[in-house]
């Protein structure tokens, strides 16, 4: 390991020192071989963050193959090349943390994500494993079976865990037969038949070009870059399966109760929401920042913990995924007292429906919201990791530059149009995992 290698490897950390900034200079860099990708050239440390984003994710597991694209995202480092750069798990971990530089690999609903980050003087040799990683997996049988073992730990684990009860019993309500409407790990049943030809089968489906996002930030030029993608990414298949279709959102008014030992009730609910592409995303957005996704200056923390002590937290968000949009939200609140939780919850929903927000809090929500952006952009890979969302959500180039204005740009009358039109009380689904007192089930 060099000099430079041994100061800078411990300070990947560090590295959020760069300038805090959402106007940055984002470049659009076509590949000979056809890649694009988004740069952000930073030359003040030798050192870059790429990140890939593949669409589709958990959600191309093959039908009876649920938990596939997981398991096999936990593999791509666990054996890779052949012949003389055969690697198995330890000696590629070895040689990652050789040159000084980490990956990461994650499955989610609609996305599978590889992060790198690596020296500059190392970039072709860290690149190299990272492509063996992506494009020459495999899959040793003897590792399929050791992870597998590890996600049915998290199974198991999480089958005795009240918010992921809450959770995945609210998803199989509102999503019906779209793999949302399961956990992307999988179940038992699922996991344990799965084989090392359905791994193969999900990295098939899974890491191809076409669905393909890239962001690179950090030292490196558009004419390095471009050559370098050829030669990381250019031996992946073109396509793969084909994406499932947009969820018919099954969602109806009323509470379920899932019966479980514990002594604060766990409880999800939601409605229809909207995406990004909607022309209210903005308004809605902000009027979910008043409700109830500001922390303790929101109207649900307001009424709900600090007026009557029902909780620690509440909180709201807006559930935007590839194929369905829902406006959730969630809440822990003792046995005794979550039927009163849930009945402020949609009194509070009632309220900004019928009579809106007002001017102060419209204006306090903009301050929060423009202030807190920049804050974002707080390093190399962090900034990677909203380029590539910018990608995968189809946002223009120039998002950074023109958030703030569009969040602005709404105004008192717009936001109470689409509190009156968009939030449905009498439409909440509220699921209950605990051991409700007074609480009915209503279906």
């Amino acid at each position: 390991m060099s000099l430079m290698q041994k100061f800078l490897a411990p300070a990947f950390v560090l590295l959020s020192a760069l300038p805090l900034r959402a106007e940055i200079a984002i470049q659009e860099v076509t590949s000979p071989g056809g890649l694009t990708a988004w740069l952000v050239e930073e030359h003040s440390i030798p050192f870059a963050a790429l990140e890939l984003r593949f669409e589709g994710g958990s959600a191309l597991d093959a039908p009876g193959k649920r938990g596939a694209t997981n398991l096999m995202t936990g593999l791509l480092e666990e054996g890779s090349g052949s012949g003389d750069t055969a690697l198995d798990s330890q000696a590629f971990a070895r040689a990652v943390e050789g040159l000084a530089a980490s990956f990461e690999y994650d499955s989610y609903s609609d996305s599978l994500s590889i992060s790198a980050r690596f020296l500059s003087e190392n970039r072709d040799e860290a690149l190299a494993l990272l492509r063996q990683s992506i494009a020459q997996p495999t899959f040793p049988e003897d590792a399929v079976e050791r992870v597998k073992g590890q996600v049915l730990s998290i199974i198991r684990s999480d089958a005795k865990d009240p918010q992921d009860i809450a959770s995945l019993g609210f998803a199989g309500l509102a999503y019906g037969d779209h793999p949302y409407a399961t956990a992307l790990e999988g179940t038992e049943e699922s996991v344990s038949a799965l084989t090392r030809d359905d791994m193969i089968e999900a990295w098939r489906n899974v890491l191809v070009k076409d669905r393909l996002s890239i962001a690179v930030v950090g030292d490196i030029t558009p004419e390095e870059l471009g050559p370098m993608l050829d030669r990381l990414l250019g031996d992946l298949p073109e396509g793969g399966a084909p994406l499932p279709g947009p969820v018919d959102l099954e969602l109806t008014g009323g509470v379920t109760i899932l019966p479980f030992d514990t002594p604060q009730a766990q409880v999800i609910w939601g409605q229809e929401g909207l995406g990004m592409e909607d022309p209210d995303f903005f308004a809605a957005y902000i009027l979910n920042t008043i409700i109830g996704g500001s922390g303790f200056e929101s109207r649900l923390m307001q009424e709900v913990r600090e007026k009557r002590g029902l909780t620690y937290g509440v909180y709201s968000w807006l559930a935007d995924r590839d194929f369905a949009d829902v406006w959730m939200g969630a809440v822990a609140s003792d046995n005794r007292r979550v039927a009163e939780t849930i009945q402020v919850v949609r009194e509070e929903w009632t309220r900004v429906a019928e009579e809106g927000v007002t001017a102060e809090e419209l204006e306090q929500a903009k301050k929060y919201l423009t202030g807190a952006y920049p804050l974002r952009f707080d390093g190399n890979g962090p900034i990677a990791g909203i380029l590539v969302g910018m990608q995968h959500d189809d946002f223009p180039i120039d998002y950074p530059a023109t958030r703030n204005d569009k969040v602005n740009a709404v105004t008192l009358d717009e936001i109470n149009r689409v509190a009156r039109e968009r939030l449905h009380p009498e439409d909440l689904r509220f699921v209950v995992v605990g051991q409700p007192e007074g609480l009915e089930e209503v279906n």
